[in-house]
């Protein structure tokens, strides 16, 4: 089981070059990628998605690539020498009108704006994917560390918050019977309080029972609840990302919660409900994180 937080960072040199990779991930219900390269490195987004969505598949994952290039020929400088013809002539021309002391020497001219440009130089596309790929899955390894570190920790706690469930699920279950029972003793107390020694319909008193019963029977509630805190557990050791299908069984567990709850016409009942619910809540939270 992995978490969906996590962070790795990776490194890699050759050839002149580094490179580093560091990557954040925080929960999402799909695989979302924000990246933040360098411009000139653009084409490296699809090989870094590509290489995300093979190891993994769900979360919010920030990739940040750090670039240098230390090879003498990483950068180009290039003059405009038109530019600094036109900067050349139009001082001459200037000189002309007001006989002033030409000091324009190379090095001050290559001072004038845009005349001279240092620019990035075209990278080498085999060697900057070469050094990605170590980077990228050196990150990775790195996070998945993290990730599994975390998801083990949500497990256990996920592993104890399904055993209170099943328990409370248990205490209903004993509890629902002794609900009818009661039932039937206030009734049996009301009447003899209502009509003192009148004779009651015992038929008509045992078909009110009944319907009472039927009408506040929690055993499919109960049977259902039993199956998906098994399916959990199931879940809980699956070694595939399980994160929607656990969130979907604790949607369907806390579903026989509120149908018992608005069934139970017990406060001990309803007590149970509550608690049962509460801790349902705690897995549903923590599940939000889980890949």
């Amino acid at each position: 089981m992995y978490s969906m937080t996590g962070y790795g960072k990776g490194s890699a040199t050759g050839d002149g070059r580094e490179m580093t990779v560091e990557l954040k991930s925080v929960n999402h219900r799909y695989l979302d990628v924000g990246m933040r390269l360098p411009r000139h490195l653009s084409f490296l987004e699809d090989p870094i998605r590509s290489a995300l969505t093979a190891r993994l598949s769900r979360g919010h994952i920030d990739v940040f690539v750090n670039y240098r290039n230390l090879r003498s020929d990483a950068r180009n400088v290039e003059i405009d020498v038109p530019l600094l013809i036109a900067f050349v002539a139009a001082a001459k021309k200037a000189n002309e009108s007001l006989a002033l002391q030409d000091d324009l020497s190379l090095t001050a001219a290559l001072r004038l704006p845009d005349v001279s440009n240092v620019r990035e130089a075209d990278e080498d596309t085999e060697a900057v994917l070469a050094l990605l790929n170590g980077a990228l899955h050196g990150a990775i390894d790195a996070m998945l560390v993290m990730r599994g570190q975390e998801g083990k920790r949500l497990g256990v706690y996920l592993g104890t918050c399904t055993d209170t469930v099943e328990s409370l699920t248990r205490q209903i279950a004993n509890r629902a019977p002794l609900v009818v029972a009661e039932y039937r003793a206030r009734l049996d107390e009301r009447i003899q309080v209502l009509l003192g020694n009148v004779e009651v319909d015992r038929t008509r008193l045992a078909t009110e029972v009944a319907l009472f019963a039927d009408k506040a029977s929690i055993d499919e509630e109960i049977s259902r609840l039993h199956s998906h805190i098994a399916q959990m557990r199931l879940l809980l050791l699956d070694p595939e990302p399980a994160g929607r299908k656990l969130d979907f069984v604790v949607q369907e567990m806390n579903r026989e919660f509120n149908t018992i709850g608005s069934k139970a016409n017990d406060g001990e009942l309803t007590k149970l409900v509550l608690t049962g619910k509460a801790e349902i809540e705690k897995i549903r939270e923590q599940v939000q994180n889980i890949e």
